[in-house]
């Protein structure tokens, strides 16, 4: 049953990246390609346009209506999922200066003056799961490092302390 399960997540997920499917037929001689009607369809066609009716049902199960109003003019699996990818990510040049602006926070990051451990944690994990969802991951070993330099000089014997222990 597993097994099914992926390969028909496989099948929705190339669903939506390939461009619409629309079953064809040849008609006249020279022959010219032209759509099916849907009382044409064979078994084949049906089951694609299926998998598109479901891929196109997921996607839009998943959205609030503010997002439905940006994708209800789309036509196939593969439009909504560009939409939706363009509204919560930005085009490319908008996602790399994203990446790039969260890059410099991440480098300039330091603890603020009267901030409890708890809140700098929560800043900084804010930066990091920002970066990581647009495709950005840091290595574990380099947080760990970077957590320890912003600390303040009275955390000293505690960082070197760390630091020795897991030999970073």
């Amino acid at each position: 049953m597993h097994d099914f399960i992926m390969v028909e997540d496989s099948e929705l997920w190339d669903v939506i990246c390939d461009d619409p499917y629309v079953p064809t037929k040849k008609v006249g001689d020279p022959p010219v390609i032209t759509p099916k009607t849907r009382k044409e369809y064979n078994d084949a066609d049906r089951k694609v346009v299926e998998k598109i009716f479901r891929a196109k049902k997921i996607l839009v199960c998943g959205i609030g209506p503010d997002e439905y109003n940006r994708i209800s003019a789309c036509q196939s699996a593969k439009e909504i999922w560009e939409a939706l990818q363009i509204a919560h990510e930005g085009t490319t040049q908008v996602k790399q200066s994203k990446i790039d602006m969260l890059t410099t926070e991440y480098e300039l990051f330091r603890m603020k003056v009267d901030e409890s451990i708890q809140d700098m944690h929560t800043r900084f994990t804010s930066i990091i799961n920002e970066l990581h969802s647009l495709g950005e991951i840091i290595p574990r070993n380099k947080l760990v490092r970077k957590i320890l330099s912003v600390l303040p000089s009275s955390w000293e014997s505690k960082v070197n302390d760390i630091t020795k222990a897991k030999d970073l």
